[in-house]
């Protein structure tokens, strides 16, 4: 299958949304009603899911975000992103102004495949606008330290074949209570970064 096909196969197919989430959901976490999310007034924000060549195969970026006491995702994983900007025109304007400032990837390689689900993060209170997107082939990265401590490059093959249903594992900030999650490259990724993830794994599923 041609690479125009595949995208528009998964520019038609349906979002799963919170069926693919609860893949990586913990078990604590209840299903969110946006209209009651609204009225929580939630900070916005936008990460890109960017696809990109290395070696003849598509990766994900994701980076280990520096350590700052007052970031409550301080050293996890997570995809390139960042609050929202009054003057950003849109959530896409946001997900690649992020993405250039934090691994160098000028805005105007970024090509946008679609948007995924929203997804709410209560213990920050940061409703999230994730997106699907591709770049040119070997692209050249730059990390900005004060917001990554090292990029990781996820295979796209690796994040379709994961084992489901998930492990559990107990993390500093997860309550106590066993959480799924997957390694790579010896780091964890779990939280709202493996619930986007696992939404983009399905729509690469059977393609």
């Amino acid at each position: 299958m041609r690479g125009i096909e595949i995208l528009e196969k998964i520019k038609s197919k349906p979002l799963p949304g919170e069926e693919a989430h609860a893949l990586f959901s913990p078990a604590y976490r209840p299903k969110f009603d946006m209209d009651l999310v609204l009225k929580k007034i939630p900070k916005l924000a936008a990460v890109n899911v960017m696809l990109c060549m290395q070696n003849d195969e598509w990766h994900i970026p994701l980076i280990l975000r520096t350590d700052h006491p007052n970031d409550k995702h301080s050293g996890q994983i997570s995809l390139p992103g960042g609050r929202y900007e009054e003057e950003d025109a849109n959530y896409e304007i946001t997900a690649a102004r992020e993405t250039e400032e934090e691994i160098g990837i000028e805005q105007s390689a970024i090509r946008f495949i679609r948007a995924l689900s929203p997804i709410y993060i209560p213990p920050s209170n940061f409703l999230v606008y994730p997106f699907l997107s591709f770049t040119k082939k070997n692209p050249d990265f730059f990390i900005q330290e004060m917001e990554a401590q090292k990029l990781i490059l996820l295979p796209l093959q690796t994040l379709i074949q994961l084992p489901i249903p998930a492990p559990t594992k107990i993390f500093p900030t997860s309550r106590g209570v066993k959480v799924p999650y997957f390694t790579f490259d010896g780091y964890d990724i779990w939280g709202a970064t493996s619930m986007i993830l696992a939404e983009c794994r399905e729509l690469f599923l059977y393609l």
